[in-house]
């Protein structure tokens, strides 16, 4: 990727993030901040096995998509680089799609390279990891890190072991040699452990399995229903899908005459 291209992906991944509400160092919840962008997120436990996310054009919605069949880390990455492509892309394109392969950085395909450089910039800017290593890391020149620094560094930008090591590689910060290392520690300690040694968040490490669906799609569904386009199977369906039944949303139903009692209706008027 040429020098000017990052440039550019910098300064919009820095202009997202202004608009976000940030901790110290990291972005407090990249879920929410969707809204602000305009986006449509739906949030779905598709399996381990499934898609990572996927980013699209319908019409005037842009719409995100990510599994929660992954590490709560790997999807807020994964919703960073969905991010990075409904800016950087979907004016020339209607649909990214992501996988293991793309997320991981091990694709060649230019967008996806593009997408993973914005949510780097998005999640762990370069200014904020210096800040970081200055101010929290004590004698960080003198000594070397270890896996409970990176696992404080996880906590403060909400980024898994992985990304960070990542990001402290491209940045300049550690090399190869250091990054085994610290590989090596991370194995031995199990991140679970290290994020509880320094008091993290811990829910970074976990698979979270949420459920989280734009309210439009549910009323969306509702209105088919009221207006016969769809069954009632398939209305139940949908609503299963948010942890719902027909009672829940009952309040919004239009009350729906069985065929019979119309034809009965019909019949009797004619008699008349």
């Amino acid at each position: 990727m040429q020098n000017h291209r990052k440039r550019e992906i910098r300064i919009k991944a820095e202009s997202f993030r202004e608009k976000c509400k940030v901790s110290r160092y990291g972005i407090i919840n990249l879920f929410r901040e969707c809204d602000r962008f305009g986006c449509k997120l739906l949030r779905y436990p598709l399996g381990r096995e499934a898609d990572l996310g996927f980013a699209l054009k319908r019409e005037a919605d842009t719409i995100i998509f990510t599994n929660t069949c992954s590490r709560l880390s790997r999807e807020i990455f994964t919703l960073a680089h969905e991010i990075g492509h409904a800016i950087l892309h979907l004016e020339s394109t209607v649909s990214c799609i992501d996988d293991a392969f793309t997320i991981s950085g091990r694709s060649t395909d230019k967008i996806e390279q593009e997408a993973n450089y914005f949510a780097a910039c998005l999640l762990m800017p370069g200014d904020e990891v210096d800040k970081f290593l200055d101010l929290e890391v004590e004698k960080f020149r003198k000594n070397r890190l270890s896996a409970m620094d990176i696992a404080r560094m996880m906590s403060e930008f909400h980024v898994s072991f992985d990304m960070a090591l990542n990001r402290l590689e491209n940045l300049g910060k550690i090399g190869c040699d250091e990054r085994v290392r610290l590989d090596n520690e991370r194995n031995q300690s199990r991140v679970g452990n290290l994020l509880r040694c320094v008091g993290g968040n811990g829910r970074l490490n976990e698979i979270t399995r949420e459920i989280e669906i734009p309210y439009e799609y549910i009323d969306y569904v509702i209105y088919n229903y009221n207006h016969n386009a769809i069954p009632r199977e398939t209305l139940e369906k949908a609503l299963d899908c948010c942890h719902l039944t027909m009672e829940d949303i009952s309040d919004k139903l239009v009350c729906r005459r069985q065929k019979d009692d119309d034809l009965d209706e019909l019949i009797g008027g004619l008699e008349d």
